[in-house]
């Protein structure tokens, strides 16, 4: 997950020079427009994995702890608090939108006058995926409490 996460930041720096480049010939759009949409969700993706990640991780080991499971059980029985069909759905609609991301980057180097509503695409994908992102949190921390309330 944290792979993931990293992959994703990457992503969006990576986009943040394309948007760059596709702006350096002058546009309606500023490249600043570009760079303040991609920071702003990877500094989200980041303070989420930051908020969420100790949290996680301390809850997993309270629920180590309180079932007295050993490290192999806990592999074991904690594998479905990490992977199940809503977490794999998360994971897809995300792999989706960082495909779409990274397809719809934005014009070349070339190109006379970039393609402004490519912000809007890109600010409405990295919203979504963000948002997705907090989802798959939200989803995962809910069943650690539910297994600890048992």
């Amino acid at each position: 997950m944290r792979a993931h996460v990293g992959a994703v930041v990457m992503l969006l720096l990576a986009l943040a020079g394309t948007g760059r480049a596709a702006l350096s010939q002058g546009a309606a759009c500023a490249k600043a427009d570009f760079e303040a949409v991609v920071n702003a969700a990877g500094a989200a993706l980041r303070d989420l994995t930051q908020q969420n990640t100790p949290v996680f991780q301390a809850k997993l080991r309270e629920l180590k702890d309180k079932r007295s499971w050993s490290n192999d059980e806990f592999l074991k029985q904690a594998e479905p608090l990490v992977r199940d069909e809503t977490i794999a759905g998360y994971d897809k609609k995300s792999e989706e939108l960082v495909a779409r991301i990274a397809g719809g980057g934005g014009g070349s180097e070339t190109d006379a006058v970039p393609d402004c509503a490519l912000l809007t695409g890109l600010q409405a994908d990295l919203k979504l995926l963000v948002e997705t992102q907090q989802a798959k949190w939200t989803h995962m921390l809910a069943k650690v409490q539910q297994e600890l309330a048992k």
